[in-house]
């Protein structure tokens, strides 16, 4: 018997006619965070039903620590770190890494550390706690790898560690420090470069390391995600990434914007995932998401705060009328006054929504109350997880270690429950391959399902240290980041 959902749902089925999804990878390729188009799927076989320090173990090699998951590509794994140093406080629950930042490449089959290569760092950004300077993951194709740091930029090496080219990006303006991770497609990489002020999508051609193009995104504030690319049989490759409040879809030849649904959340983390012509996304922010007190339009708020009349907020002033308003998070420019973006932008926070939805695609233009939006959920949604679908079924883990399995045509739930003990928050995604279905908690508590609308745990495991990066999965193995060690494990 299914469980019943709070979801809206369309009358109309989903009619997949004429609309293809062609999205070029290699069979077994995980040249980018996550996989092939970020799905957290791939054909593989073989795989063990559990991982554990002690469990399946092949190799395992001390890294320096970092937040980028590993990423496959030919015989090597190229991660990022950040070694020596130390994290300071930066105040406002902000941190310092004060680390120098590295690429680093292993070899697929023992773990030997075949190269690693420092990247300049001009600059020093804050990070929130859980974040770190090396968290967004490489993305490589057949002869090269490309990296991208929030304190310096873009820069490009051969597999044997010979730089190709650097470009120099920034500073930018996101106190939580940076998430997203370029992607290749084609001759190009692409990067979003979310932030509170000046947010951009950007391509690079990737042979020279030179902007093809750069859109403006004044309509965002920050966000941590990364594209998904949708290749229709007639049309132009699209790109689609969650920004604050929107999910936007662009031309990848010229990023034109193409089409967005709105009323979605803040700070969305997650990377979107595609099912027979339907784009899955969410969108969530645990903070304040859906809190509509204190909402006043900025004409009403100089009219109630303004005492020195000069049409804009100081914090004193604002803390007479709010006094348990955050001023440095509203203020999005630190100039130390909230002008009216700075407050509509708090408005649009206060009134997003957490939000799944389920996107016919091929439209154009606003479609947030067209009937292209074919479902959307509101409940039991992750926080940074981006959702997987394996086999037909689409799995969402929930901090506190909530899986639920649901129908991706219609929302509809099959199956919820916890992960035995690894009740814990989630920063890894789930990935799939060989009927099972893996999970990892920050904590380092592993989960292993057989695959399925009625899931079931085979194994659980613990490793007593930290997990922030995605596994990756390869030929009947799957290799797993902790913080202080790449494990690679296979069947034994």
């Amino acid at each position: 018997m299914r469980e019943p959902l709070e979801v809206v749902v369309s009358l109309v089925r989903v009619l997949v006619l004429g609309i293809v999804v062609v999205v070029t990878v290699a069979a077994g390729d995980w040249s980018r965070f996550r996989g092939p188009n970020g799905s957290g799927v791939v054909d593989a076989g073989h795989l063990p039903s559990e991982i554990g320090p002690e469990s399946n173990v092949v190799w395992k090699t001390p890294l320096p620590e970092g937040h980028s998951s590993p990423i496959l590509s030919g015989d090597r794994i190229y991660l990022t770190g950040v070694e020596g140093g130390s994290r300071t406080d930066a105040g406002r629950a902000k941190v310092r890494d004060e680390g120098r930042l590295f690429t680093i490449c292993l070899d697929l089959d023992s773990g030997e550390i075949l190269w690693k290569r420092e990247a300049p760092r001009p600059r020093i950004e804050r990070y929130q706690p859980a974040n770190s300077g090396a968290s967004p993951s490489p993305v490589a194709d057949s002869d090269n790898v490309y990296v991208f740091f929030g304190d310096y930029g873009l820069i490009s090496y051969t597999a044997d560690g010979v730089e190709r080219w650097r470009l120099p990006l920034g500073p930018f303006n996101n106190v939580n420090g940076h998430g997203s991770s370029p992607i290749v497609l084609g001759d190009r990489l692409y990067l979003l470069c979310d932030q509170d002020t000046d947010s951009y999508f950007l391509a690079v051609e990737k042979d020279t390391g030179k902007i093809a193009w750069k859109t403006m995104r004044p309509e965002v504030t920050r966000s941590y995600s990364t594209p998904t690319v949708y290749e229709p049989e007639d049309g132009p490759t699209e790109l689609i990434v969650p920004g604050s409040y929107y999910l936007t879809s662009y031309s990848a030849e010229t990023g034109e914007k193409l089409w967005w649904v709105s009323h979605m959340s803040w700070q969305p983390k997650s990377v979107p995932v595609i099912h027979n012509g339907l784009l899955i996304a969410n969108s969530v922010e645990p903070a304040g998401a859906g809190a509509t007190g204190n909402v006043v339009s900025f004409a009403e708020l100089l009219e109630e705060a303004d005492q020195d009349n000069n049409d804009r907020i100081s914090e004193a002033e604002l803390k007479n009328v709010r006094s348990r308003m955050r001023f440095e998070t509203t203020d999005l420019d630190f100039d130390g006054q909230l002008d009216r973006r700075d407050w509509e932008f708090y408005v649009a926070r206060r009134t997003a929504r957490n939000r799944m939805v389920a996107v016919r695609l091929g439209g154009r233009g606003d479609l947030t109350d067209s009937d292209r939006v074919v479902w959307s959920l509101e409940r039991f949604l992750p926080n940074v997880p981006s959702p997987l679908i394996y086999e037909g079924v689409l799995y969402l883990v929930k901090d506190g270690g909530i899986l639920s399995s649901l129908d991706p045509e219609t929302g509809e739930i099959f199956k919820q429950g916890r992960l035995g003990d690894a009740i814990d928050t989630y920063y890894a995604s789930p990935v799939a391959a060989d009927g099972k279905v893996y999970l990892i908690s920050v904590s380092g508590q592993s989960t292993v399902l057989q695959a399925g609308a009625q899931w079931e745990i085979l194994s659980s495991s613990n490793f007593e240290d930290a997990v922030n990066a995605t596994p990756a999965i390869h030929d009947g193995r799957i290799y797993l980041r902790t913080k202080s060690a790449l494990y690679c494990f296979a069947d034994k």
